[in-house]
């Protein structure tokens, strides 16, 4: 269904979506879909899970808003929770990915003139990388197609190619307050950097003293197989930006901060309205209730291995597949012809959602509920779908 009154932002697919339950969505024909979208690795949990959906109807009988001027029990509580499993000391909370990439901006540029006094405002930032369309998320993400039409950009992002710690150890200037990179690029298309990484920008980032940030926002909330990517790793940032996930589907972000950076911040300097408002605390300590069991998380690192092993078979008979790439529930097939679009396409109408980036990668970010033989079904639609294609080829 297309609407006349909707900006037309963005290309949508020939279905409307009414419905959803655990794995699967119904459009409304009353067709049923297998979904390895999950709102953009949002619908961690599947969809309406029944924990979020009754904390919310809960919820919605005590208080919906009040402001941030005033304190707020489920904000307190949320804060405590998510300082306990990240090991940072405070949070903001905010409504997006995008919002919780500005307050990271703004507390890393802060931090730096009140700490070092000195304003150093520029930060190091990967290629190829996405953190959201408000204008500073914008002017720190390093693809020329979203930033096309939106000239002048905001000064002081420096960009060096993603995965390559020597670059960014020749990026680093005495003007240089911080790094900001993804665990894994998401948008960028799945990509993975060597498991020295994201160590070696720790070390960098103490040695220089400057703060590292982590964009979480995609590759948090269990989605790699540990509930924030960069714990794999064995490290901590100094700011991280949470989001999707975190709310099951109720708009929520979160900056968290550690202990150094959040005694460089004093009231006034930041805000939002509806950051942090009950309706969005109650969905997300509903959620982090499940996401946050280690066996959760260990059967998302298990079973995504299962799926990678799949799509790599895959990969093998056919040659349109270059690569078969991931970690967790984040995976990806990169084919070697721009038809990524095509291929979603296909799949839909055998009742599979699939995501296509960069026109030629394919992504599966499905709920992390996912169940083997759910799996091994989205598996045979994709294989089907390949085998079809290459039929008509010959």
């Amino acid at each position: 269904m297309k609407s006349q009154y909707l900006l037309p932002t963005y290309a949508r697919l020939p279905i409307t979506l009414t419905r959803g339950k655990g794995m699967y969505v119904w459009d409304s024909e009353g067709n049923k879909y297998l979904d390895f979208f999950s709102g953009l690795a949002v619908d961690n949990l599947g969809h309406c899970p029944l924990v979020v959906t009754k904390a919310l109807q809960d919820q919605t009988k005590k208080l919906l808003h009040v402001s941030n001027v005033f304190g707020i029990a489920e904000q307190g509580e949320l804060a405590e929770k998510l300082v306990k499993l990240s090991g940072l000391h405070q949070v903001f909370f905010c409504n997006s990915g995008a919002e919780a990439v500005e307050a990271c901006l703004k507390f890393a540029r802060y931090h730096s003139l009140k700490v070092r006094e000195s304003h150093c405002f520029e930060i190091l930032v990967a290629e190829n990388s996405f953190h959201g369309r408000t204008y500073g998320a914008l002017s720190a993400t390093m693809q020329k197609k979203y930033q096309a039409g939106f000239g002048p950009l905001l000064p002081g992002f420096k960009s060096v190619p993603f995965g390559d710690l020597e670059a960014m150890v020749k990026g680093v200037t005495d003007q240089t307050c911080a790094i900001l990179v993804e665990p894994i690029q998401g948008e960028g298309g799945v990509r993975i950097p060597s498991s020295g990484y994201l160590p070696g920008l720790r070390r960098l980032c103490d040695e220089k003293k400057i703060l590292l940030i982590l964009d979480e926002v995609q590759t948090g909330m269990g989605r790699t197989g540990s509930l924030f990517a960069h714990q794999r790793y064995g490290i901590k940032p100094d700011l991280m930006a949470l989001s999707k996930a975190l709310g099951s589907g109720f708009p929520i972000g979160a900056c968290l901060a550690s202990q150094a950076v959040s005694e460089s911040v004093e009231p006034g300097i930041h805000a939002s309205t509806f950051g942090g408002n009950p309706l969005a605390c109650r969905a997300a300590l509903a959620t982090l209730g499940i996401i946050s069991k280690k066996t959760f998380i260990d059967r998302v690192a298990t079973a995504g291995s299962f799926f990678l092993e799949g799509l790599k078979k895959i990969q093998k008979k056919h040659s349109l597949i270059g690569e078969a790439r991931g970690m967790g529930f984040m995976l990806a097939c990169e084919l070697k012809e721009p038809v990524g679009n095509e291929i979603v396409g296909r799949c839909l109408e055998r009742g599979l959602l699939i995501n296509a980036i960069q026109g030629k990668v394919l992504r599966f970010v499905p709920p992390l509920i996912i169940k083997k033989r759910e799996i091994i079904k989205g598996l045979d639609i994709l294989a089907g779908v390949l085998e079809e294609r290459d039929k008509e080829r010959r």
